[in-house]
Order: structure tokens, then sequence, then C-alpha cells
């Protein structure tokens, strides 16, 4: 039923079960509104459900799996039904729970090695337990503290994203820490557990298992204790992961994984992460982890075995694409190497820098830079390590970039011939039959182009490197310049006035939310109702009528199209507060000031909607409709008289975009310009009115 009488409450369905003398907690579970009544806190239902045998029951339902010959019911919805009710925060379930210790051994039963472990049923066995944490923290380690094992099958279990979320929380690795609870995880530092987790690096091939154990490993040096975290950055555990990713025996996951880990360890990014600094500050023990030297050292003692896998002659893969084929394709081990490389570059370390000289580890990137031409996440990364070689201003990573690397001759080379080289011996195959497609790093090249010249104007190396290159400096002025001019989105007329491109706006609402000193909404009203009920006097009014009979239909100026119209007015006003200020929409021309208002008018687009759109610059001239009221308008405005003589020395320029669809909008703006004039004549003009009559009677007293 849909409908409920007033006067005449209706007994909920599950209330209606619990008046039978005999029911059962199947039945219960049946009901739809259970959850709803148990979040709605039913007396009668939580009185039910917080007895022991009903716990027991709902438990085994989570962890249990069911027949092969139980209905859906059992198997899909008793099981979701149970885990909702433990997550419902009903405190006196969860009471019930944590302090029986016989339920505790039967929740965590579901870890055990004979048990099986249904990915569907370990979902609703990790939101019970971090539920339980979450709640009953003290209760929930203390009795993980007195059962040890726990970890081991959790870490047996870590294939299975679940189990790997219930291990994090577990270990203090999450980023939601319990502040007033940490000395419950100081005796974690004291367990095995993270030579549990290693060792799965070399006891097991699935890729998935390596991936949540390099992420637990990774959530540990974030957030977890220092005394957990400094064991993952000392030396020997990094030595057995390298020991474990370079053994030619194991897949590629592991040294991708264990790559993962290490560049965890010595991205300086992690450090400044405002949640990470935050969980530091909860914790007096203990300072922040980074590696140190050592473990900085023994990382690039293994850096020579990993350059030669960047090797593609020996390989022979294939894969096939969209423009050709790939042999062999990149693959993500040496996508995970490159970006090991950048990392290591950006540490500032002398020791690591001249390693990294030594082995020529940037002649390698750059080589799959230009031997993968469409591989744009190889190319991000190789840009940043030639970026933060040349922000350095150290001369030995400058003089290898510019000189052992040849990266200007390479930029020449490649911009003479931008398309798809058809070389076989190349791991990039083009298609028979197909034309060569312009190869896809042409962009990354003109952004490393534009740094080495940002940069020449402040280090002199590149400033003399690059002038001495006579092709190089032909190819900027012939190629760059234009080039950044075409490509610049700053400089686009696209409707919006190109003083807006240096705001950080979130949203167009946030570009009026910060304005204090006019409501746009206010005065979009006052507009709309000045049009709407003849607020001006007729000439003003006939003259806007007669700007928009080019259109049989009438014209609906409401209080959107005026919003829309004072928003636009005032797009441009951050800098002088003047109305037209800074802006491309309205600028005026030469020798036309600001006290000429009467007779200047935004041009209207042309009649002919087979024009395209244009920019029209110059002296725009409008057959006003009365001419008389015009001059009138003109003499009788003092205001702008005066702002005109103060701004005449420099006339700004009259610079319309005009759109041939927007007819509507563009005559809009000009009548809501006459109006705001008017505003100020038609005041004025009834200020003398008032005072010439008031004199009149004056005299004819006299």
């Amino acid at each position: 039923m849909f409908w409920r009488m007033t006067g005449a409450p209706l007994a909920s369905p599950v209330d209606t079960i619990l008046d039978k003398e005999n029911y059962t907690l199947e039945e219960l579970l049946d009901e739809d509104e259970i959850i709803q009544e148990c979040k709605a806190l039913n007396s009668r239902l939580i009185n039910f459900l917080c007895g022991r045998t009903q716990v027991e029951q709902l438990l085994r339902y989570i962890i249990e799996t069911a027949p092969d010959e139980a209905d859906k019911k059992r198997t899909s919805k008793l099981p979701y039904v149970s885990c909702e009710i433990f997550t419902c925060d009903v405190d006196i379930i969860l009471q019930s729970l944590v302090e029986d210790e016989e339920l505790l051994n039967l929740l965590f039963s579901f870890l055990k090695p004979d048990h099986p472990h249904s990915t569907y049923l370990a979902g609703y066995f990790s939101k019970v337990v971090l539920c339980l944490m979450a709640r009953r923290t003290a209760q929930i380690m203390s009795y993980v503290q007195g059962h040890p094992e726990i970890f081991r099958e959790l870490i047996d279990l870590i294939g299975i994203t679940s189990m790997m979320e219930v291990l994090i929380r577990l270990i203090g690795a999450d980023e939601n820490m319990y502040s007033s609870h940490t000395d419950a995880l100081q005796w974690v530092d004291a367990t095995e557990v993270l030579d549990l987790i290693v060792d799965k690096f070399s006891s097991s091939d699935s890729a998935e298992v390596h991936a949540n154990a390099a992420e637990v490993l990774c959530a540990i040096t974030r957030y977890s204790p220092p005394g957990l975290a400094a064991k993952v950055c000392s030396p020997s555990f990094v030595g057995r992961l390298f020991q474990n990713a370079l053994e030619d025996s194991r897949p590629k996951s592991v040294l991708i994984q264990s790559l993962s880990v290490c560049i965890c360890l010595l991205d300086p990014k992690r450090l400044l992460q405002s949640s990470y600094q935050s969980f530091r500050s909860q914790l007096s023990h203990g300072t922040v982890v980074i590696a140190d030297p050592e473990t900085v050292y023994l990382m690039l003692e293994r850096l020579g075995y990993l350059l030669k896998l960047l090797d593609v002659t020996t390989s022979d893969d294939a894969l096939p694409s969209t423009f050709g084929c790939l042999k062999p394709p990149l693959g993500k081990h040496r996508l995970k190497i490159v970006e090991f490389i950048s990392i290591l570059f950006t540490l500032g370390s002398k020791d690591a820098e001249k390693e990294l000289i030594r082995l020529g580890a940037l002649r390698h990137a750059l080589d799959l830079f230009f031997e993968y031409p469409f591989n744009n996440f190889l190319h991000h990364k190789v840009e940043s390590i030639i970026v933060s070689c040349l922000e350095s201003k150290k001369a030995s990573l400058v003089e290898h970039v510019l000189h052992e690397c040849d990266i200007v001759g390479k930029i020449l080379r490649v911009e003479k011939q931008p398309a798809l080289q058809i070389d076989c011996n190349k791991p990039t195959v083009l298609a028979q039959g197909r034309s060569p497609p312009r190869i896809g790093n042409i962009g990354h090249l003109t952004r490393i182009a534009n740094k080495l010249v940002q940069e020449a104007n402040n280090y002199g190396i590149i400033q003399k490197h690059l002038q001495e290159n006579s092709e190089w400096v032909d190819w900027h002025a012939k190629v760059l310049v234009k080039r950044n001019s075409v490509e610049n989105v700053c400089n686009w007329a696209c409707g919006r006035p190109s003083s807006l491109h240096d705001r950080v706006r979130d949203s167009d609402d946030e570009d009026f939310r910060d304005r204090d000193d006019y409501d746009v909404a206010t005065l979009a009203s006052n507009l709309s109702q000045a049009f709407r009920y003849n607020i001006y006097d007729n000439d003003v009014i006939e003259e806007a009528q007669g700007s928009l009979e080019h259109d049989k239909e009438d014209v609906h100026f409401d209080d959107e199209s005026a919003e829309v119209v004072i928003s636009a007015l005032r797009l441009g006003d951050d800098q002088d507060s003047s109305l037209f200020t800074n802006s491309n929409w309205f600028a005026f021309e030469g020798n036309r000031t600001v006290n000429d208002h009467s007779s200047v008018s935004i041009a209207s687009p042309s009649r002919n909607s087979d024009e395209p759109d244009k920019i029209v610059g110059g002296e725009i001239e409008e057959e006003p409709a009365d001419k008389s009221t015009c001059l009138k308008r003109s003499t009788s405005s003092s205001d702008f008289q005066d702002t005109g003589t103060a701004e005449s020395a420099k006339p700004p320029e009259w610079i319309e975009w005009r759109e041939s669809e927007n007819l509507h909008v563009t005559k809009t703006i000009t009548n809501a310009l006459k109006v705001e004039i008017e505003l100020k004549d038609n005041t004025e003009r009834q200020n003398q009115e008032l005072e010439s009559s008031t004199g009149s009677k004056e005299l004819a007293t006299m």
C-alpha cells in the first residue's frame, strides 16, 4: 500500500511479524523494511536481534557458503541483509558481538585455510570487520593482538582486495587513523607482517597478489607508524624487493610492483600531502621516515640491470594497433623503469646524478621516446626528466641534456620529418598500404623546446648553446613562435574576455560570488521591470522596440535575459572597476570618448545569416530613432562629460565579437546600454522640471 490515511497509522510489516507467537529470524530478514526499522531503532526488533543466537546466525549467513541446492534468497539476500544489520551502527548489536569471544572466533574463522573464501562473502566479511574496528577499535585490536595468526591468514588471502583493505586497517596504514588508539598499534611493529608480505613476491605468481602486496607496502610508507615504515625503508628490505624483482624466472608483475614500492619511498611529493602531514602530526612518537642514502645507493647499484631491460631488440612479441604493429610493445615494466629513472633525477643527490649520467639513463629513455611515438605515458615521463634537469641549474645535468643527449638536434630532425618513418627495424611498424601518420610526440617536443627557450633567459649555458645553432635560431623564428601563437588558448577570441584567462575559477558562479558591491539578480530584476512596465520615457521604449523589429515575433526580455546582459557588462570590472575596462567585448575606438555615448552603439550583426562570424573593429554608426532626443540626451548627461574629459587623452578601442546567430543578444545589450544612460538622464530631467515648476510658483506668488 502506497497511501497512508491521516489518523490511521499502519503497522510496520516487521511489527506484524513480531506480533506472531512463532516467527523465525529468516522471516524477518526476508522482510524488505528490516534495514529501515533497524536504523529507526525499533526496540522490539533490536531486542530480538541482539540475542546471542540471532547474532550467531547472522554471522553464519555472512561467512558460510550456501549449499549448491540453496535458493537465491539464501545465497544472496540473507548474507546481504545480515551484513547491513551489523553496519547499521546499532550499538547493542555490536556490543553483543565484540563482548563474546566465541562469536569473534566464529567471525574470523572465515580466514582459516580450510574455509572456502568466496570473494562475494569476503566483501561482507570485510565490511563487518571494518565497522567493528571503527566503532570498537580497542576491543578488536586487543582481540587481534591475542590472535597473531590473523595477520598470516590475511596475507595468505591478500589477492582478494577486501582482505587487503582489512589488513591495511589492522596495521594502522589507513589514512583515517584512530588518533586516540595509537598505543594499541605499537605492538604491530614487533610482528612479522612485513616479512610475510614481501615473501608473496617470491611465492606467488598471481599479478593480483603482487599488486595488492605492493599497495599495502606503499600504504605503510605513507600512513603507518614510523617504526613499521622505517623497516620498509631499510636497505635490507629494499634489497629483498630487488632480489625477487630481478630474477628471470619471476613474472614481470614482480618487477613492476617492486619498483612501485621504491618509487613510493623516493617520491618527495608524498611528503607534501596534507593527509600525510596531518596524520604524522597526530603521532607523538617517531619522525617522518624517508629513504636514507644507503637505500638510494642500493637502488642505484641495480640501475644498470634495469637499463638492460629497456632494450627492445631482444623481444619477439608483437601487438597490432590502429596504425600498424608494435614489435615489441613497450610494456608496463619498461614504462615503470622510466618512471623510476624520473624519480631518481628529482632526488637532488650528487651520487645519483653521477650514476645516472654515467649509465646514460636519459639517453635510453630518449631512444624509447622516439621509437614509440604514440605512447603518451612514456612521453610524459621523459619530458619530466628533461624539465627537471633543465630546472636544476646544475651544469653537469644541463650539459648532459644538451651535448650527450643532443636534445636540440633530435628536435630539429623530427621537425624536418614529422611523419612516421617506414623502418622495419624500428618497434613501431606502419601498416602496409597506409600513408604515414604524423607522429604523436610533437606536442611534447614543442613543450621541451619552449622550456629550453625559457631557461635560456636565466642560464647562460643554454642560451649560448642555442645561439650557436643557426638551424635552431631559424626554426625558432619561423616555426616555434608561430606555433605558440596559434596554440595559445589565452589569445583565442571565443566570446569570453581575454582578461579572464588569468583567473582561477572553479565555475562561472564563483565569478560573482566574491563580489559584494552589486547583486546581479537584483539588477536583472530591476532591468526586466523597466522594460516590462515602461518605466522609462516613450522615446527610449520606441528606440528599443525599433531595434528589435527585424523579427516579427515578440522578443520577451525576462529576468534571465537581463541577468545575462548585466553579467556580460560586469565581467571585465575586476582591475579598474569600470564598466568597459579590459574587455574584448566592449572597447572604444580612436577618438571616441565616453562622453559621446549617445552617438555610440554596439554594432549589430549583419542580417545576412550566410556571413561567417567575424570581429569588427572601427567606428560603428547606427541611425538613432530620434535625433533630437539623442542630442538632448548627450547634452544633459553631465556625469559622462566629466569622465570623458579625463579619459580623452587615452581613448580605448572599440572591438566587438560579432555572431550572426546572436542577433537578439547583441540588440539587447545595445538597448541595455541606452537604458543605463537614460536612467541618469531622466533623473536629471525630472529634477530640472521640478526646480522650474517651483520657480514659476514663487514668481506667481510675488
